[in-house]
């Protein structure tokens, strides 16, 4: 077994990699599943050898894609402690927040070409998670939205504003209202642990959505 640094082999933008094309294909799947966008906008998809409903709206499409592209940076540094999809009420409160906590190790144990692999089984296990996590939340109300926040370690947030990836796509703080939601229902979905990442999924839904 082989133990390296974040620095060797650039191992951070590989995570960030793997993490970014995950994220998408989970964003997409939270979309249709708790039912924020039409299902006729969505197409199935094989990812990670399981199917999975991706949406065909340019529009959404490239903002998820965007939001993510100015995450990666942030997951290539280990700067990116969570990154959240909220779905929102008309009036902009949440409703649910769906929590990916990530964290890496400062030591990368590389033990066989096998690691990716493994890697994958255990992302596909929360996308099943994903596809099925209606049975244990309540129906949203009509006409909801969503975003996508991410927060970062203390260092990272001084310097977010000061780095603009996209032309036109700043970085902004987040609204009080987007972040908080007194006395939510926590309900774990998934946990997974490799040697190159750990990431708890879970979902904090609103005890009264009407």
């Amino acid at each position: 077994m082989t133990t390296l640094t974040r620095q060797d082999l650039n191992f951070g933008q590989v995570v960030a990699d793997i993490l970014c094309e995950f994220l998408e294909v989970a964003i997409h799947l939270i979309l249709y599943v708790r039912e924020v966008y039409p299902s006729g906008i969505f197409q199935k998809r094989k990812k990670y050898n399981v199917p999975v409903q991706m949406s065909c709206h340019p529009e959404l499409n490239q903002y998820i894609q965007d939001t993510l592209h100015c995450v990666k940076p942030l997951i290539e540094k280990n700067d990116a402690e969570k990154v959240v999809v909220v779905i929102m009420d008309k009036e902009h409160h949440p409703v649910e927040r769906f929590v990916f906590e990530i964290s890496q190790p400062p030591l990368l144990s590389i033990s066989s070409d096998t690691l990716l692999s493994h890697v994958e089984q255990l992302l596909r296990a929360f996308i099943l998670k994903i596809s099925v996590c209606d049975a244990v939340l309540n129906n949203n109300p009509p006409g909801c939205s969503f975003t996508v926040l991410v927060h970062t370690r203390d260092a990272a947030t001084r310097n977010m504003e000061k780095v603009q990836v996209i032309k036109d796509f700043p970085w902004i703080v987040a609204d009080e209202q987007e972040v908080h939601m007194q006395e939510p229902r926590l309900i774990p979905l998934k946990t997974m642990t490799s040697d190159i990442v750990k990431m708890q999924l879970y979902v904090e839904e609103r005890t009264q959505k009407t």
